[in-house]
């Protein structure tokens, strides 16, 4: 199915393929707990394979380059499976595949709190399959504010890359920040991608273990000044924040700051930051939704109220009369 029919966006083809999981297991409807787990367990550990054949197969149809297609190996973790199924020549290094491990492990679930994962418990509370609660998920993560934000940064990164001269020089880099947030230069959104969490404010403990690793590959792979222009914005950025948005509120560098410079110097391409995201993310996924099979039980119905000032209903014709409509 993967080959038949690809698709130009893996996450697209992962949520696809959850969906298509559904026609391949006996009891897909089943809400027996050990059927639920078992079928948790499956998408866990299909989703390296599902998600590597998914970027082979858009690489192949999409941009005409040759398609590779490696069996997945028994005994090996995870990271070290993706890293053999991605890659044309399956070889990884050591020290490659436990960074790997390491960032799917920073990327799994903490909290519950975000968006996908409180669509996996949205979407059980109804009652549903886990396959669809599941493509759901992955189509939440897909989302750019949500699992796509590590791409954002390193779009951003390259552009700053591009405009300012000199790397080094803070007063280039503030200037070139402060027209990022005044809408005057990048995506003009006024964001710093990167920045900002809305649980870690004074510091993302993930970031602190990832940005210690970021800079030991840096080192190793020669690009150490890269590595040095992203500290430096990591620096400069609170305080230009404080200063455009007259604010005293503190923000610092998220996981997704350095994790595309990681995924970039690991030699993995940017169509696999999302899908890793969510490789890491469906342990998680599945154990909220587990969690909402047992001591869930009533639907979740978002209720809206209505917070405009109440208006004197004025007739059709008098709205056609005065082209309200």
């Amino acid at each position: 199915m993967i080959l038949k029919a690809p698709s130009n966006d893996i996450m697209n083809k992962l949520a696809r393929s959850v969906l298509v999981s559904y026609s391949f297991d006996k009891n897909p409807e089943s809400r027996r707990l050990d059927c639920i787990l078992k079928q948790c367990i499956e998408l866990i550990a299909r989703f390296p394979t599902i998600i590597a054949y998914s970027y082979h197969a858009k690489e192949h149809y999409h941009k005409e380059k040759s398609l590779y297609i490696h069996n997945p190996k028994e005994g090996i973790g995870t990271a070290e499976n993706f890293l053999h199924l991605v890659r044309h020549n399956s070889k990884y290094t050591k020290t490659e595949a436990e960074l790997l491990d390491l960032t799917l492990v920073l990327h799994a679930e903490h909290g519950g709190g975000n968006n996908s994962t409180f669509s996996t418990h949205l979407i059980s509370s109804t009652d549903t399959d886990v396959y669809s609660a599941i493509a759901a998920a992955v189509g939440s993560l897909k989302g750019l504010k949500h699992g796509g934000a590590n791409i954002r940064v390193l779009n951003m990164m390259n552009d700053i890359k591009r405009k300012v001269m000199d790397w080094t020089n803070e007063k280039q880099v503030s200037g070139y920040i402060s027209k990022i947030m005044h809408k005057k230069a990048f995506d003009r959104t006024g964001l710093v991608y990167g920045m900002g969490h809305a649980v870690y404010t004074l510091s993302d403990p993930r970031t602190v273990i990832l940005k210690k690793h970021a800079s030991r590959l840096a080192k190793e792979k020669g690009r150490e000044e890269e590595y040095q222009l992203y500290s430096l914005v990591e620096k400069l950025t609170p305080n230009i924040y404080k200063e455009v948005k007259k604010t005293n509120k503190t923000i610092s560098a998220n996981v997704d700051f350095y994790s595309g410079l990681v995924y970039s110097m690991l030699d993995i391409p940017a169509d696999l930051f999302t899908p890793i995201f969510a490789m890491a993310r469906i342990a998680g996924w599945s154990s909220h939704l587990l969690e909402e099979r047992v001591s869930g039980g009533r639907i979740m119905r978002p209720a809206y109220k209505n917070v405009s000032k109440n208006k004197n209903y004025t007739s059709l014709k008098k709205r056609i009369k005065l082209n309200l409509i």
